[in-house]
């Protein structure tokens, strides 16, 4: 009998319905789908790969932002970025969308570091609210979770971002915008962009992030554990950050992928293990890695 395959039974081909679809300035869209079976099964860095349109035959890979478990549905935030995200910007309320998720290796907070970190770069914004809300869940559970939500962006935000209500020691004087949907759920947060929008830190989200970590003390920096997701230098900086700071990291990656089962492997990104270098899959295996292991010091 051949062994049982981890994925089986965990992945999902439902028929979505477009519920809405909001358009936010640079060419930035939020989607929420009914696709209850994935709602129930994703995580905080899951992903869909979602049909954008039916003369269009592959799929798109998209982070999930929100899901709503009880509810049935999935939040999807994206930018146009060629022809198939450009179909799927014209989908409408009531439109059906074919939804194969969720899939992939999710985020793993420990107990042990509750002082969360959370850095979004751009599209890499949405695995961040998700966790973000996650641990809002586990809070209400008793665990001590204390997030804290970074976000970087040179394009306007996918939100009307407001100032801040929450003090946060470490962050520079003057950095007070912060995303209103976090606020109301009392996770602090803070904006960074070189673009010059109003009460963002002006500089590289990663930078912002340095500032703070350097603010806390030994103890506190030991409760520290850093999750990311956003471009590949994006990435490549915060795992250099946690390294300085001596800080756990996970990233979740971004890559082009045709089938996103595992099947095609032309995802793969190579990974340090303990056994050496090898190849491992994004779509399955990924897209959450330690950091070190995919942005090594020698690399």
């Amino acid at each position: 009998m051949s062994e049982a395959k981890p994925h089986r039974n965990t992945i999902f081909v439902e028929e979505a319905v477009v519920l809405s679809h909001t358009a936010w300035e640079g060419e930035q869209y939020i989607l929420r789908l009914q696709a209850p079976k994935c709602a129930a099964a994703a995580m905080p860095g899951s992903f869909v790969h979602l049909s954008c349109d039916p003369s269009l035959p592959m799929r798109r890979p998209l982070s999930l932002m929100r899901v709503d478990p009880t509810a049935g549905w999935i939040e999807i935030l994206y930018k146009v970025h060629g022809s198939g995200l450009a179909k799927l910007a014209q989908a409408q309320p009531g439109d059906v969308l074919s939804s194969l998720g969720p899939i992939g290796q999710g985020f793993t907070p420990h107990t042990a570091r509750p002082r969360t970190l959370l850095i979004g770069g751009g599209v890499g914004i949405p695995p961040m609210v998700y966790l973000a809300e996650s641990l809002v869940a586990g809070q209400r559970t008793g665990t001590a979770w204390k997030p804290l939500v970074l976000m970087g962006s040179e394009i306007p935000f996918p939100f009307r971002a407001r100032p801040s209500t929450s003090i946060v020691p470490g962050i520079p004087p003057g950095t007070i915008a912060a995303m209103p949907l976090l606020e109301e759920w009392g996770v602090p947060s803070r904006l960074a962009s070189l673009a010059g929008y109003a009460g963002c830190y002006v500089g590289y989200v990663t930078a912002l992030a340095s500032e703070w970590l350097a603010a806390l003390d030994d103890k506190q920096r030991a409760e520290v554990e850093i999750f990311a997701c956003g471009p590949t230098p994006m990435l490549r900086a915060v795992a250099s950050v946690a390294r300085q700071f001596a800080v756990p990291c996970q990233v979740s990656l971004e890559e082009y992928m045709a089938c996103a089962v595992g099947g095609c492997a032309g995802c793969t990104v190579r990974v340090e293990t303990p056994a050496g270098p090898a190849m491992k899959r994004v779509c399955v295996d990924g897209p959450v890695f330690e950091a070190n292991s995919v942005y090594p010091a020698t690399a």
